[in-house]
């Protein structure tokens, strides 16, 4: 793979039958593992492919609060304040810092709209600083003609690579099953409701299953006739060269996004720029994501026709589940960078920061990132099927809202209250007739 990822080991047995099975081994199924765990749930954990092996091992790193949309900012301060507690609970280093995000700008609108923001996020109880042009300067070290900025002391970061599996193996040490190279091929049914699922091991037996499958997530269900509105984006992000700390955490600005790695180089992207490979799944909600395509969000994207169409996750086509699947013909998907966006990135610093000149790529990656259309996740049990309950559809924020999704879920499943209203995160606000939302803060 184009990622490291700290390796987890596979249970000793395969699991006939438990309370709850949790489908996909990224930051959302690990962490929702390990908080049911931690209320004594027997849990199996299936992965078609390794822990942390997709977008969860992809992603920036960022944990932050500051500018998420509004419906998903208490779920990123519970986070926050997971992050804060499960490194020590396991025993293992995520690589979360508390160290702080910034963003900066060159327009007087985005000052307004944070501005803005801010006092809307600060009656929920997150406080962030606006920053004139000069304190934006001081504070990111950078080259830029900045109007200003916004700086969230309290958020932080993490290490993707380290993260899903110290939640998997923290599961594990609570008696969580897990299993990888074990793709879920579908669901068992029985008198309407779950009854467990299907593997290419053979059934596992459950009452609850939890399906955190990312950018597959969408295919299992429309393989239960379970309509997911969902497209993959393809992102592009690098690690660099050892080089000198300029800035301490994270930073954003229009053409770059930074975060500080423990071992002395960065991890880079370029905000906003990516790609989606049309495929019959995006062009069946196409009329859903109008929103999105038409809100700035979708403005730096490119689009293509590939092999991806005919398989893939947002391929076409039925399975048997006693056939191999599609989730066992693409164990990992693993799509190589894009060239174009790592020349602009490493121009940007070198611009931004004359101090890192001649930092280089020591390895680069691409990501697939499952999204919605007004980009807040689903987080609710089904309507069609009893016991099935579906978090996915993340749009990126996964990674750092992943502990306090979790926490959610794991209070669904406890049938207890849940610490935030789900409204904004049923499913069938999709299908309702309710308005789409154009995609919030990113």
């Amino acid at each position: 793979m184009r990622v490291k990822i700290d390796a987890v080991s596979n249970s000793t047995s395969f699991p006939k039958e438990v309370d709850v099975v949790v489908i996909g081994g990224g930051i959302i199924g690990t962490a929702t593992a390990y908080e049911l765990a931690k209320q004594g749930v027997s849990v199996a954990l299936l992965e078609k492919g390794v822990i942390g092996g997709e977008q969860s091992s992809r992603n920036w790193g960022w944990v932050r609060q500051q500018n998420r949309d509004l419906y998903e900012l208490p779920m990123a301060m519970n986070s926050l304040q997971r992050w804060g507690e499960l490194g020590e609970e396991i025993g293992l280093d995520l690589g979360f810092r508390r160290s702080g995000i910034l963003y900066c700008t060159t327009k007087e609108s985005d000052l307004e709209k944070w501005e803005a923001w801010g006092k809307k996020a600060q009656a929920q109880g997150f406080t962030s600083q606006m920053l004139s042009a000069q304190k934006a300067s001081e504070l990111s070290g950078s080259r830029g003609d900045w109007k200003g900025g916004v700086w969230s002391p309290t958020d932080g970061r993490a290490e993707p690579s380290k993260a899903a599996p110290a939640l998997a193996i923290g599961a594990q040490r609570l008696g969580t099953n897990i299993q990888q190279q074990c793709a879920v091929r579908g669901l068992e049914i029985s008198a309407g409701r779950v009854a467990g699922v299907w593997t290419e091991r053979g059934l596992v037996k459950a009452n609850k299953v939890i399906c955190c499958g990312g950018a597959w997530s969408a295919r299992f269900c429309q393989r239960h006739g379970i309509e997911l509105p969902a497209a993959n984006i393809l992102g592009t992000a690098f690690k660099t060269t050892s080089a000198p700390e300029v800035i301490k955490g994270c930073l954003s600005m229009p053409n770059l996004a930074m975060r500080r790695r423990l071992d002395g180089s960065y991890t880079v992207a370029v905000p906003g720029l990516g790609r989606m490979d049309l495929a019959p799944q995006n062009l069946r909600y196409v009329t859903k994501f109008l929103p999105m395509y038409r809100s700035k969000v979708a403005k730096k994207l490119k689009f293509r026709i590939n092999s991806s169409f005919f398989n893939g996750p947002e391929a076409a086509g039925h399975w048997a589940f006693d056939q191999i699947s599609p989730f066992e013909k693409i164990r990992v998907l693993d799509p190589a960078a894009d060239a174009q966006i790592l020349r602009l990135a490493l121009a940007e610093i070198e611009r931004a920061f004359p101090a890192l000149k001649g930092i280089a790529v020591d390895h680069a990656w691409g990501g697939w990132i499952d999204t919605t259309p007004d980009l807040v996740p689903v987080i609710d049990e089904s309507e069609k099927i009893p016991g099935f309950i579906i978090a996915s559809g993340f749009s990126g924020h996964g990674f750092g809202i992943g502990p306090g999704a979790a926490r959610l879920i794991t209070q669904q499943v406890m049938n207890e209250k849940t610490y935030t209203d789900m409204s904004a995160y049923r499913l069938n606000r999709f299908t309702d007739g309710s308005v789409i939302r154009q995609p919030q803060m990113m």
